[in-house]
């Protein structure tokens, strides 16, 4: 009886969209009861509890270790050697404070990252997430089929067997209506990652060389710099990408993580970043010495000619864990995109989206998921299928799109309705906004790139100038409007009270104040809009060309 009115007095006081985001924490090595309100005194207790939360943060990372990252890693190192190991340390901090940011909207809101968009922004915004989301989501869908039908090539596995296989493991593992053994399953994958360690021992390449190049930037000899830039943003796009933060934020929110224990969910998001580091350097490492000084360096190609080289040059065994390695990140990849799509739609419907209900009690739900996983995996097996093309689509398309999704995750930080006392600091929003403008630039790039191939490296430094010149124009002209209306207002300033972070959670959707935009971001709001409906319209303009020859 306790237990059952802790949970109804939480639901209550939070904005949870479905009842079954509430209750106790069922994670895959343990529990914590919705009632269980006391301190974890010794570091039994602590162990115990960061054993019941862990999850999330390693799933969201190692799923995107994916079939994308394998081609990507893989392609770096085959063409370029380890000179662009660097590019994976600076991205550490980039990953953590973009996971760390929606895993704290989600347990303080209780809300998906889909509707707060919509509830703040406008049905516009809402819309357009959902949808490029839905798009982009289904696209990458197809290129993990692409991997493991990549893999079971390698292994001697009949392709069409195999791939329905997948499909069927993928879909039973949601289907089940118990959280707990959907995540046990997802940790399994997590571990089995782990098959590129003994991959990088066999292969041995140097370590001192590895070490100098992941610290020390450097730039590959005589390289183009239109063709590193290209790989760097394809490095920064598989690394950070937007379904990543769909889903933390949701998954979070399915296994009932509150406030009480962000910082568990914090160690947990830190585990996951170590491990998708390893494998990158793994994999970037032993393609880099496995075809060093080879004819196939410089001639990527794709993961499962990598595995074709490993076999060639360093024996079958190697070979054959780095093709499971593939199909097991292909497999976590599908599942977690797949989800983060489900639980978006299912956030801005308000229809039922959770792993603790049955399929007929979250028909819409399932249904999505479901559909993404059957046709990703029918248009792989379909002869003639331009699995080159979508493959080159959604790389595209989530570089193009990435900025606005960390647009919008930066505004929602610092909106006190969502957040109140959880909102961004000053520091971290300068180091936030730095990298959106790093990541709107290369985007550009990247856009360019696909629209004119052929695009000088003098054109890709024009573009960086121009376009932080044109950034730095706008802003001041910005801030002189703003300073211009401050001198015609009389501001009063007020402290808030002091709020018990621990205790404060986002009210009830309806009992949000409207969001109060500045001028300066009304401004870059509309200058996002118009960038991404040029880009898109010029992308699929190509795409189609490319389809039709």
């Amino acid at each position: 009886m306790e237990n059952q009115v802790r949970q109804i007095d939480i639901r209550a006081q939070g904005a949870a969209l479905d009842s079954a985001h509430v209750g106790d924490i069922r994670g895959a090595f343990g529990t914590i009861e919705v009632a269980d309100t006391g301190k974890r005194s010794s570091w039994m207790a602590r162990f115990k509890t960061l054993m019941a939360i862990i999850g999330p943060g390693l799933i969201v990372m190692v799923g995107d270790n994916d079939a994308g990252a394998f081609g990507t890693y893989t392609q770096a190192g085959q063409n370029y050697g380890t000179t662009l190991l660097w590019t994976l340390m600076l991205l550490i901090p980039v990953l953590y404070v973009n996971q760390e940011m929606v895993l704290r909207l989600g347990v303080v809101s209780g809300v998906g990252h889909a509707r707060l968009i919509l509830e703040r922004f406008g049905r516009f915004w809402g819309a357009f997430s959902v949808v490029d989301l839905f798009l982009v989501n289904a696209l990458t869908i197809v290129t993990e089929f692409i991997g493991i039908s990549l893999g079971l090539t390698f292994l001697g596995i009949p392709k069409i067997p195999g791939v329905i296989a997948a499909a069927l493991l993928i879909m039973m593992a949601v289907s089940t209506g118990n959280f707990r053994r959907f995540e046990r399953f997802s940790m399994v994958l997590v571990f089995a990652s782990l098959l590129l360690v003994p991959v990088f021992v066999m292969v041995h390449p140097p370590l001192g060389q590895l070490a100098h190049d992941f610290l020390v930037p450097s730039y590959p000899q005589g390289a183009k710099l239109s063709d590193i830039m290209l790989l760097v943003i394809g490095i920064v796009g598989t690394t950070v990408a937007p379904w990543q933060l769909f889903f933390q934020q949701s998954y979070v929110i399915d296994k009932r993580i509150t406030t009480r224990f962000i910082q568990y969910e914090r160690w947990d998001l830190v585990l996951g970043i170590v491990l998708v580091i390893i494998g990158a350097v793994a994999m970037m490492a032993f393609a880099a010495h496995t075809f060093a000084g080879k004819p196939e360096f410089g001639n990527f190609a794709d993961a499962g000619a990598v595995a074709s080289g490993i076999a060639k040059y360093f024996g079958k065994l190697p070979a054959q864990l780095f093709a499971i390695a593939l199909i097991d990140a292909c497999i976590i990849g599908a599942s977690a995109v797949s989800l983060s799509t489900a639980y978006a739609v299912g956030d801005v419907l308000s229809t039922n989206h959770s792993l603790h209900r049955k399929p007929k009690e979250a028909i819409g739900f399932y249904a999505v998921y479901f559909t993404l996983i059957v046709i990703a995996a029918a248009l792989v097996l379909i002869p003639g299928t331009p699995l080159g093309l979508l493959t080159n689509a959604v790389q595209t398309l989530a570089g193009v799109l990435l900025p606005s999704a960390s647009v919008f995750l930066l505004l929602l930080c610092n909106d006190k309705e969502v957040l109140g006392p959880w909102v961004n600091g000053r520091k971290l929003n300068i180091f936030t906004a730095a990298i959106v403008a790093i990541l709107v630039m290369l985007s550009i790039i990247l856009t360019a790139a696909v629209i004119f191939p052929d695009i000088s490296s003098e054109a890709i430094v024009g573009i960086l100038v121009g376009g932080s010149l044109i950034a730095l124009v706008v802003t001041l002209a910005v801030k002189i409007i703003q300073a211009k209306r401050t001198q015609t207002l009389q501001v009063v300033a007020t402290r808030s009270p002091v709020q018990d972070r621990t205790l404060w959670r986002m009210p009830s959707l309806d009992q949000l104040k409207p969001m109060n935009l500045t001028l300066g971001t009304l401004v870059w709001m509309g200058v996002l809009r118009g960038y991404l409906i040029i880009a898109i319209c010029m992308v699929a303009y190509k795409v189609v060309r490319m389809a039709f020859g």
